[in-house]
């Protein structure tokens, strides 16, 4: 079985994605593994109330989304983290990111917000799991709390196909 040094969790701060999260970082701890947390800023093209689109202060969104993702810390301090932020659509990031960083698993959400939001992300996770140069294992958000037993362990092994 191949050793796992990197996992890259990307996230796009929902509770699904939170939820994976931990994961990763049960998974870190258990294979002394380094999180590497991965958000990605697509284009955004708001409506105002009235239908008229409104021109964002990308400046402002990213500031907003690199304290959020400054503020993910794992529950236990021991589990090496990383984190980046990137410009792009986000299954494009994920798979570069995960190329660069030469990434052993890929855990995340399988969905994350929700409407129609939730048809585009699920479509990211369905693009990562086609093109992922790693195994990925996706977490509902529904998920029972990830756990250090030996049996869990295993699962989600098998689950992420290493």
């Amino acid at each position: 079985m191949k050793r796992i040094r990197t996992i890259l969790h990307p996230t796009d701060f929902s509770p699904g994605s939170d939820v994976a999260f931990r994961y990763a970082c049960d998974l870190a701890q258990d294979y002394d593994a380094k999180v590497l947390v991965v958000y990605a800023q697509g284009p955004v093209i708001p409506f105002g109330a009235d239908g008229v689109v409104i021109s964002p202060d990308m400046d402002e969104l990213r500031a907003v989304a690199e304290q959020q993702l400054a503020g993910i810390r794992p529950a236990d301090s021991a589990v090496r983290l990383e984190r980046v932020y990137r410009d792009g659509p986000a299954a494009g990031v994920i798979l570069d990111v995960a190329a660069e960083a030469k990434a052993d698993l890929i855990v995340m959400g399988t969905h994350g917000r929700t409407g129609i939001g939730r048809l585009f992300l699920g479509s990211v996770a369905e693009e990562v799991l086609r093109k992922a140069p790693c195994p990925v294992l996706t977490v509902k958000a529904t998920a029972p709390p990830a756990t250090n037993k030996p049996a869990g362990k295993a699962k989600a092994a098998a689950a992420a196909g290493v």
